[in-house]
């Protein structure tokens, strides 16, 4: 990636509120073609668009310190890495899954570091942001460390 590519402007709100609609209806659409899938399991990858724009929304917002933007970048380069625990490209939206467990694990550190309003104001999802935070928190805390991202964030946050 060079200089000249993270200088270009970010894309209008008009398209990424497109970008972030189009994978809502991908990830439904692939929960839906998948009816034995466990429950649980096909709730969290209908998060990840919504924790994807969350990520993207702290990294813009001037109440979130240096340090902590790097914990959220993270984040977020764990979802746009090609490669990572369950590659989407092999495993189609199902991929997600870990994702969400990286981001939850990010979410909840920012969380533990501001108030609980600069981070629901950000919120886009359906279900309340602090459910589902320690939902996925619960079943997926233990795995994260694992995880290169995991690895790194908890590097940030120390």
């Amino acid at each position: 990636m060079t200089n000249e590519y993270l200088k270009k402007p970010m894309p209008s709100e008009e398209k990424q509120h497109d970008f972030y609609q189009k994978l809502r209806i991908k990830v439904q659409d692939w929960v839906n073609s998948k009816p034995g899938l466990v429950g649980t399991v096909s709730g969290y990858v209908l998060f990840a668009p919504d924790l994807f724009h969350l990520l993207t929304r702290l990294m813009l917002d001037s109440r979130i310190d240096a340090k902590s933007k790097a914990a959220v970048g993270a984040g977020i380069m764990y979802f746009i890495a090609p490669i990572d625990f369950l590659p989407e490209i092999l495993v189609g939206p199902g991929g997600f899954l870990d994702d969400v467990v990286v981001a939850v694990f990010v979410i909840n550190t920012i969380l533990n570091k501001f108030p609980t309003e600069v981070i629901t104001e950000h919120w886009t999802g359906d279900e309340n942001l602090l459910s589902l935070v320690k939902k996925v928190s619960n079943s997926g805390n233990k795995y994260v460390s694992k995880l290169p991202a995991g690895r790194l964030v908890k590097r940030f946050t120390k």
